[in-house]
């Protein structure tokens, strides 16, 4: 241990904060890593571009261009982040061996690679149906008033939920199924109603094979709105937060969206007095759901500090969502996965009694003090140790290694 740190464990002890025993409760956490962020949401399929609102901006080189690529990369950026990880993977990343497979045919043998691979780093695994990138989803998913296109996208759902579950047996870790669509009006709808209900019934139909909370726990998400579906989204945030509700399931919270004057961090306490679990896609939206890299910032530090200051790390389910092709994606991935870890540890070093008591006492002027103080307490010591612990580099160190690796590896990628 260095004299910074052991300084820093004073400082903070001061004011009632054991470093140790915040340490010790980090590495508890998960932090849900997205296998997008590599390739740029392509995925394995060769369906075609990207559709559904969904966008990803710029042509950096060294984009994984296969399977074997993706989880190369993948391992350099566990090298750069310290704490617990899991992986969070599409349907579109299945491996056929060449051979087409639709979406709704889909085993848990096309994963199977997947499977290996976190056995090997020691993650679980996270799951989504891919209801966008596909001939059928031009018009709409789990909405569409054609009965047959519904039905595909139900048994590709119900395919998802039966792959997880299997993840979640196999590696005695459970897996959290997400489920989001597009489905949305790019200009008024007459009747918004019987799409959302065709909506519920499909749901009701994925999930009425019950599947033991050990091995897979089930998600809805919301929406504002999407490029194509700018006047109407039919699975809005008060539709799916009354379906999560009355069929016990998770609610998924993603940061980018809701109105950009909304913040997720204000809606972890209210939904967890209704849900007995909630899932995060921590992004950052500029004006939009842009999925922007997540920085250091106050929403960030807001959202980790709910989760730390409830005892929430059992019921809130962490996982990332941006996708950036403007940078070198090594460096997108592992900058915005060190925010989410350090943002959980500022919160954790935070004076808890003190600020409650003021809180509790009406001395505002002293939690106002405490909170602003916090900012120049010594985190940078205390977080350079977790990260040597955790045997990972610091500071501008994690640039030299992925620069080092951009020459290597990414450079030689056509």
């Amino acid at each position: 241990m260095s004299e910074c740190f052991n300084r820093a464990k004073e400082i903070y002890a001061a004011l009632g904060v054991d470093v140790e025993s915040a340490i010790s409760r980090l590495n508890e956490i998960p932090v849900s890593l997205h296998c997008w962020q590599g390739d740029d949401v392509a995925g394995f399929e060769n369906a075609g571009t990207l559709d559904g609102g969904l966008a990803v901006t710029g042509n950096y080189p060294g984009r994984a261009r296969n399977a074997e690529e993706l989880r190369n990369d993948i391992s350099e950026v566990l090298k750069l982040v310290p704490g617990k990880k899991r992986l969070n993977l599409h349907a579109i990343y299945a491996e056929t061996n060449g051979k087409k497979v639709e979406r709704n045919e889909l085993e848990t043998a096309h994963f199977a690679n997947w499977l290996d691979f976190a056995k090997e780093k020691n993650l679980g695994l996270d799951f989504n149906p891919t209801c966008f990138a596909h001939p059928l989803a031009t018009n709409g998913t789990l909405t569409h008033a054609d009965e047959g296109i519904r039905k595909f996208w139900i048994e590709h759902a119900i395919a998802c939920r039966k792959i997880a579950a299997d993840f979640g047996k196999e590696l005695k870790n459970t897996c959290v199924t997400n489920i989001w669509i597009p489905d949305g009006s790019k200009d008024t709808p007459y009747d918004r109603l019987a799409p959302r209900k065709r909506l519920m019934d499909s749901l009701d139909a994925i999930l009425a094979e019950k599947i033991d909370p050990a091995y897979n726990l089930d998600a809805v998400e919301c929406k504002l709105f999407g490029i194509g579906a700018e006047s109407c989204t039919y699975g809005s945030h008060e539709f799916y937060m009354g379906y999560a509700v009355s069929r016990n399931i998770l609610l998924c919270l993603d940061a980018g969206h809701f109105h950009p004057t909304e913040v997720i961090s204000d809606k972890i306490s209210s939904t967890l007095l209704y849900l007995n679990d909630i899932l995060l896609h921590v992004s950052r939206g500029v004006r939009w759901d842009s999925d922007h890299v997540v920085c250091w910032d106050n929403e960030l530090q807001a959202i980790a500090s709910e989760i730390v200051r409830h005892g929430f790390e059992k019921r809130v389910h962490i996982g990332l969502d941006y996708f950036d092709a403007s940078i070198n994606r090594l460096a997108a991935w592992s900058i915005g996965a060190r925010n989410m870890y350090k943002a959980l540890l500022f919160a954790l070093l935070e004076p808890a009694k003190l600020i409650g008591d003021a809180e509790k006492s009406g001395d505002l002027a002293t939690r106002l003090m405490l909170l602003e103080e916090l900012r120049s307490l010594p985190f940078g010591a205390v977080w350079k140790e977790y990260c040597d612990r955790n045997n990972v580099p610091c500071g501008m160190a994690v640039m030299d290694a992925i620069k080092t690796y951009e020459r290597n590896v990414l450079a030689k990628r056509g």
